[in-house]
């Protein structure tokens, strides 16, 4: 099923690659490669099955809670799409409270002490979802479990912030699964597989060398 996925995601374009022109990202760094799962809202049909893939890995796996949280913003649609399948409610979480009014960070109705799952469109090394985990929790919600679609998983997850919380990161698809299909589809010679991979394990000096 996760090679399946990362089928969709590059058929759709979520995963794009550019081993001679290279994507700058926000940071101002070079990338060969460009993710965006936000993409994914764009198209139905597979939309519905990578949504209809997340319950069937929710089921599997027993993950247990009563709320459907979504990370502003990419996350909301997917915590939306997932709340709508397994008819249970959902909350959306802000990166920060929103200023004015009752200064909410987190919209929508809970109870303390209620077990929540975050749903984000994807997750690099993690970080960014601590914003939101924290948040939570000093919410009065239990967070044990984060799923994302996409999970880049070439970082060592013990070393991360977000394995000293204590949450569970469960995902679709996975840069293993992308390499994969592309080396059966022969989509890039070996070379610029090689380029890709040397990016994912060793970012730093793939970027002096490409100065």
């Amino acid at each position: 099923m996760s090679e399946l996925i990362a089928e969709k995601l590059i058929d759709i374009e979520s995963v794009q690659f550019s081993f001679d022109n290279h994507f700058i990202l926000t940071s101002g760094l070079k990338s060969p490669v460009y993710v965006d799962c936000r993409k994914i809202i764009s198209f139905v049909k597979e939309r519905t099955f990578i949504m209809d893939a997340a319950i069937t890995y929710i089921n599997e796996k027993k993950l247990e809670f009563d709320l459907v949280a979504g990370g502003e913003t990419a996350g909301i649609p997917y915590a939306a799409f997932i709340s709508e399948k397994i008819k249970k409610p959902m909350v959306y979480i802000r990166k920060q409270p929103k200023g004015f009014g009752k200064n909410q960070q987190i919209e929508g109705s809970y109870s303390k002490n209620q077990t929540a799952v975050l749903i984000e469109d994807l997750a690099t090394d993690g970080g960014s979802k601590i914003i939101f985990v924290e948040a939570m929790r000093k919410a009065g919600l239990e967070v044990k479990d984060i799923f994302v679609i996409f999970y880049y998983d070439i970082f060592n997850f013990e070393e991360s912030i977000l394995s000293k919380l204590n949450v569970n990161i469960h995902s679709l698809c996975t840069w293993k699964d992308i390499i994969s299909v592309l080396e059966k589809r022969n989509t890039f010679n070996q070379t610029d597989i090689e380029n890709l991979k040397e990016f994912l394990s060793k970012p730093d000096d793939w970027r002096a060398k490409n100065a």
